[in-house]
Formats: structure tokens, C-alpha cells, sequence
């Protein structure tokens, strides 16, 4: 008899959503993957995050950046959101794998907002080089912790 495979990814059910706008709406940094435009190597870096009006994750980076130029080459892009907490395994603590495409914000009609979320950012947030970029959901899992996998669709990220 052939062994029968064990599905590690649970129904998507009202915890697995509230959870992930949680990890998001709490957020206030996160790492972005993005491709290299000149090697088609993955990079990884670490954003500021804050979420926008409409829940959804929101970065003001620089345009000299390197991973701006690679999202410039293409939108795709993944983000890491949720960290270890100050005690047990880090892989128990919950986070959330967002695929998704990136799009230029209104950075003037968000300011209020992203300061009030991320203050710090008052230093740099008028310098010409920096934009407002939202991160638009096309796929996301998420890890609750041990043995609490789930795949999510935008509408589950999204209220």
C-alpha cells in the first residue's frame, strides 16, 4: 500500500484572515524580495511597512535603491511580515509570505498617515528620491506557528 501524503495546508478559515491583517496591520518593517533586473538573481532587503488606509502594506523607499530600480524592471515581489518573539522557536511564531505587485502611491494624500504610523520616516519622508510604494496582493501563505499552514487569495487580505 502506498503512503498517502498529509496535506500541511489547513481550510482558509476567519482566524487564518484575521491573523494576517493583524501581522499586517502591525507591521512596521518587513523584508522585500525582489529580482535583480541585471542577474535574475533574487535579492532581499529590509522596508519600512506600515498599512494604508485600506489595510493593504505600504513602503516609502528611495529611488536610488537598488531594490526600487529591480521593482521598477518588474512589479513582482514578495513580502516577509511577522517576526520571532523574544522567546521560544522562531519558527512558532506566526508570518506572512506575500506575493504581490507593487504600484506607486499617492504620497502627498498618504503623509498624514504614514507618519502617524511611522514617525521616524519625518526626516526623509519630502526628499525627491524617496516614493510611496503599495504592495497589491496576488498570493499569500501564511504560517499561524506549528502545524497551522494556510494559502490565502487578495480578498482573504483584504477586509
Amino acid at each position: 500500500m502506498a503512503d498517502k501524503k498529509i496535506d500541511p495546508i489547513r481550510p482558509t478559515d476567519d482566524d487564518a484572515r484575521a491573523l494576517a491583517r493583524s501581522l499586517i496591520a502591525e507591521a512596521r518593517f518587513a523584508a522585500l524580495a525582489v529580482t535583480d533586473p541585471e542577474t535574475g538573481a533574487p535579492m532581499v532587503t529590509r522596508i519600512a511597512l506600515v498599512p494604508g488606509l485600506d489595510g493593504l502594506p505600504l513602503s516609502l523607499i528611495s529611488t536610488l535603491s537598488s531594490h526600487t530600480q529591480a521593482l521598477a524592471a518588474s512589479s513582482a515581489c514578495s513580502l516577509l511580515i511577522g517576526e520571532p518573539g523574544p522567546k521560544g522557536d522562531p519558527l512558532t511564531h506566526p508570518r506572512l509570505t506575500l506575493q504581490a505587485r507593487a504600484e506607486a502611491a499617492d504620497k502627498t494624500a498618504l503623509k498624514a498617515h504614514y507618519l502617524s504610523l511611522y514617525p521616524k520616516a519625518q526626516l526623509y519622508y519630502d526628499f525627491g528620491d524617496f516614493q510611496l510604494t503599495k504592495f497589491m496582493p496576488t498570493s499569500a501563505l501564511l504560517n499561524g506557528g506549528f502545524g497551522k499552514a494556510f494559502k490565502l487569495v487578495p480578498g482573504d487580505i483584504v477586509a
